[in-house]
C-alpha cells in the first residue's frame, strides 16, 4: 500500500489538471500560432510559465485504484499487477483465469 500523502498529492494534481486544462490549452496554442507577433507569443509563454506546476497533466502519475502502487500499472483497468493478480484468484475479474504450473 501506498503513502496516503502519495495518493492524496496526486489526487489534488488530477484535479488542478483538470481545472486548468482549458487555460492552459488556450496559452499553448497562442504561443505555437505563428501568426502572432513574438512579443504575443512571448506572454503566452509567461502567463502559461506562471500557471502552478500541479496543473500540468504531465506531473500527474499513474497510479492503481486499490493500492495506490505506482508501478506494473494496467492502464485499461486501473490497477497493478499484484491488485489484478489477487483480484483474479478470487475470482473477481471476469474472464481472468489464473494460470499455474
Amino acid at each position: 500500500m501506498a503513502k496516503t500523502s502519495s495518493i492524496e498529492r496526486n489526487k489534488k494534481r488530477r484535479a488542478m489538471a483538470a481545472r486548468y486544462a482549458e487555460k492552459r490549452a488556450e496559452l499553448k496554442t497562442q504561443a505555437r500560432d505563428e501568426s502572432l507577433s513574438l512579443e504575443e507569443r512571448f506572454q503566452a509563454r509567461m502567463k502559461l510559465a506562471e500557471l502552478p506546476r500541479n496543473s500540468s497533466p504531465v506531473r500527474i502519475r499513474n497510479r492503481c485504484e486499490i493500492s495506490g502502487r505506482p508501478r506494473g500499472f494496467y492502464r485499461k483497468l486501473k490497477m497493478s499487477r499484484i491488485a489484478l493478480r489477487e483480484l483474479g484468484s478470487q475470482g473477481l475479474v471476469p474472464g481472468l483465469v489464473k494460470s499455474s504450473w
